[in-house]
């Protein structure tokens, strides 16, 4: 009986028709599939509620509808912004009973207050671009807008502008056409100041233009030539009438030479009215002088005359007594029969 070689054992391994080795069992199995399917579906669910967070599915919201004609580029999950930023988010787009557009806005509560009673809200249409629902508080004091509320929504459409910016283009250009036309007012116009602007050229000049004709330039032009001679020898005339006045007002024995005589004759007669003035000042001075002294001599006699009258009533007084004593003593007594 032969022993196998190895190199016998290594062509058995490598045969085709011998069978593989098995593998042996992976240890619960099941648990951990059912395992691995839990923590997928807990991951899905978690990012989905994320998300729902992050949207503010489970934020408290108010209620806002805005009514427009139609809704023409309004879609639900729309922003409305204030200054920029998102306020509020289009839930739902309805048509009303009176035949107008209702956009519902959820607008979460802590971004309600930047919207007031007097905000304005507007769809903005570009030709580029979507459209955009904005929000404008000019008041801040002003309420706060209530749940609820209904407002309306103010379309601005560039797009719709076309129309009427391609009517007027259109009207522009017609008119532009009847105004350039070979009979039009312009055209006439500009052939007159062609006319105009030959005569100015011409021979006559100005003369022809006003003229009309050239004959009647030429009796034009004579008539200011006449005009202009008159004119020149009016004006030699006023030279020689200017030139007399000069040497008679200014020459030699002229009028301003009188004058500075007078002028001097008339300052010799003023410097004598001054020294007279000044005589005169001279006795006015004395005059006051004067005056003082008689009225200082007029303060004396007040008091001189009131010790002559008592001098006087003490005269009286003695010539009383002296009658009153005898032998001076009169009867002064009165007897009737």
């Amino acid at each position: 009986m032969t022993e196998p070689t190895p190199n016998a054992g290594a062509d058995a391994e490598l045969a085709p028709d011998a069978p593989l080795p098995s593998t042996p069992p992976v240890r619960n199995a099941e648990f951990k599939a059912a395992l691995l399917l839990v923590l997928m579906f807990a991951l899905v669910a978690g990012s989905v509620l994320y998300l729902m967070y992050a949207r503010g599915a489970f934020e408290a919201t108010q209620q806002l509808v805005l009514k427009a004609d139609d809704s023409d580029g309004v879609v639900v999950g729309m922003d409305v912004t204030f200054s920029g930023f998102p306020v509020g988010r289009v839930r739902r787009i309805e048509l009303g009973a009176d035949g107008k557009a209702r956009v519902i806005v959820d607008v979460p509560r802590s971004q309600a207050h930047w919207l007031r009673s007097s905000s304005i809200f507007t769809l903005e249409r570009g030709l580029v671009g979507g459209a955009k629902l904005r929000a404008f508080s000019g008041i801040p004091a002003d309420p706060e807008l209530p749940d609820g509320a209904a407002r309306d929504l103010l379309v601005g459409d560039a797009g719709a502008e076309i129309p009427r910016l391609l009517a007027a283009a259109k009207d522009l250009l017609q008119n532009l056409t009847t105004l350039t036309a070979a009979d039009s007012s312009l055209d006439v116009a500009l052939r007159n100041v062609q006319g105009v602007t030959t005569k100015l050229n011409g021979p006559a000049g100005a003369m022809g233009l006003i003229g009309g004709d050239d004959k009647n330039a030429q009796q034009l032009v004579a008539r200011a030539n006449a005009l202009l001679l008159t004119v020149d020898k009016v004006a030699q005339k006023a030279d020689s009438l200017i030139g007399n006045a000069d040497s008679r007002v200014f020459g030699k024995g002229g009028v301003m030479t009188d004058a500075q005589a007078t002028v001097v004759q008339l300052n010799a007669l003023l410097a004598d009215t001054r020294s007279s003035l000044k005589k005169l000042d001279a006795v006015l001075v004395e005059a006051q002088a004067v005056g003082a002294n008689a009225k200082a001599a007029t303060a004396d006699l007040a008091p001189l005359r009131a010790d002559v009258d008592s001098n006087l009533r003490k005269v009286e007084q003695l010539v009383n007594e002296l009658n009153r004593k005898w032998p001076f003593k009169r009867d002064t007594e009165i007897k009737l029969p």
